[in-house]
């Protein structure tokens, strides 16, 4: 956990700790003495973290929970969001996508083999109604 805080810490720092503070709503020098790992008072608690993080660049904040997740032998990868579109024609594109997939795999096992090609037409398709139930969920959100 030492990296991660030290990452914090200079992440804070980086991030201008006046600013990052007023921006925060807190005493810089509580948000400087929560971040530094060097202080005896350096544990910050879980709501000021998420402030911490709301309030650094994006940057910052990738570093920060990168260091985080790689205590935990993680990875964290920047997500891109879909565009969202009408919510019925992404509710009517996910069914197409489900359909797809279930006529694929039924016609697959027809035979009670499963081929290298089939399998990879059906991981396609999967990966195809995912990405589309990506879509009705951001499409749900601004409806």
């Amino acid at each position: 956990m030492e990296e991660f805080e030290r990452t914090l810490h200079r992440e804070v720092k980086a991030g201008g700790g006046t600013a990052l503070a007023k921006r925060m709503g807190v005493n810089e020098t509580r948000l400087l003495d929560c971040a530094n790992p060097n202080r005896e008072a350096h544990r910050m608690n879980l709501e000021m973290f998420g402030q911490v993080l709301t309030h650094l660049s994006e940057e910052g904040r990738l570093a920060v929970l990168g260091s985080l997740a790689n205590e935990f032998e993680c990875d964290v990868i920047r997500r891109k969001r879909p565009e969202p579109k009408p919510l019925m024609a992404a509710l009517c594109h996910l069914t197409a996508e489900c359909g797809d997939v279930g006529r694929l795999i039924f016609d697959a096992t027809a035979d009670n083999h499963i081929s290298q090609h089939e399998k990879a037409q059906g991981d396609k398709a999967i990966q195809e109604a995912i990405d589309a139930l990506h879509v009705l969920r951001e499409s749900l959100k601004v409806a």
